[in-house]
């Protein structure tokens, strides 16, 4: 009963949200807006399918930026090649990079630590490498894509902040099940001690594999609308660094143990790039993430949410 309340709140928040952004697409005439939030909103989906991976099972991916792009190449040559509507390649790009993460998994996550980590790496290179070779949707020099006609809203790009919001929503509601279940308790006892784990019987490959397939579907679907959102696609943008560093940084920054961590950790960083951004230079926006990745590391290793529980039994004791 109480598992059956506590998700009744979150789908009663996860309307509102989704009612507010429709609301807000339809009245808020400042076109910019809406580019800034749907920035904000891709990395909350970032940070939140990284830590599926990195946070519960403790397996630290830094090539979030390949599953985000293979995403963001699958939606462009569907489009271009069959036109296919936006819930389509939404689909489709999460295939593919759920594909591609079931596929690193079965490669690398017998691999740990820093070795797994080094191994996602490489396959960032060998993913981007490919796509600048691949002449079909503009290879190293990329190419321009044309958003369709917009339809319920005035803008293409409010359309696209909308279902940025229902991803983010899809996300958030797919880890907050994979923390609260049987899954997040092997992915937990993985991240403690994978040894003991397999000791007491928890499939821990099997929950692995199950992780890097759904953490690399929910970055596929992130950088799905890419293109569409840029007009313009190449490899330099799609397979950024500021993609993998930001997927990493905000979860730590907001909190790993929990699926509000990495919520809180994105709005607050990208929210802070695009102040940044607006008001000083888009070229500060990696080392705002990395001095504010420093000083939580070493201020406050277990992020937001560590500092607002340790606040509060301090509080509780007195």
């Amino acid at each position: 009963m109480k598992f059956l309340q506590h998700w009744r709140a979150f789908g009663i928040g996860a309307a509102l949200v989704l009612c507010a952004a429709i609301v807000a697409a339809g009245v808020v005439s400042n076109e910019y807006f809406f580019f800034a939030a749907y920035v904000v909103l891709q990395f909350v989906v970032l940070a939140t399918a990284w830590n599926i991976l990195g946070g519960y099972a403790g397996y630290v991916n830094f090539g979030s930026g390949a599953f985000f792009a293979v995403g963001a190449y699958t939606a462009v040559a569907l489009y271009k090649a069959l036109a296919l509507p936006l819930p389509m390649l939404l689909f489709m790009a999460a295939l593919m990079s759920g594909a591609l993460g079931f596929a690193v998994g079965v490669l690398t996550l017998r691999l740990r630590g820093i070795f797994f980590s080094i191994a996602t790496v490489a396959i960032a290179v060998i993913c981007e490498t490919v796509v600048m070779n691949w002449s079909y949707v503009g290879g190293s020099r990329g190419m321009a894509v044309l958003q369709p006609a917009a339809f319920a809203f005035a803008s293409y790009n409010r359309l696209l902040f909308v279902v940025m919001t229902v991803i983010a929503l899809l996300a958030t509601a797919t880890a907050r099940y994979i923390e609260q279940s049987r899954i997040g308790r092997g992915l937990q006892a993985v991240r403690d001690s994978e040894i003991a784990a397999e000791a007491v019987g928890v499939p821990t490959l099997r929950l692995k594999l199950l992780a890097a397939t759904v953490s690399g579907a929910l970055m596929g679907l992130a950088g799905a609308p890419f293109a569409l959102y840029m007009s313009f696609i190449e490899p330099t943008s799609a397979f950024s660094l500021n993609y993998a560093v930001s997927a990493l940084a905000m979860p730590i920054i907001g909190g790993t143990a929990n699926w509000v961590g990495p919520v809180l950790g994105a709005v607050l960083l990208a929210t802070t790039q695009q102040v940044v951004t607006v008001t000083i230079s888009s070229e500060l926006n990696v080392l705002v993430i990395g001095a504010l990745l420093v000083l939580f590391v070493v201020l406050a290793p277990h992020g937001i949410l560590g500092l607002l529980s340790r606040r509060f039994r301090i509080l509780g004791a007195r």
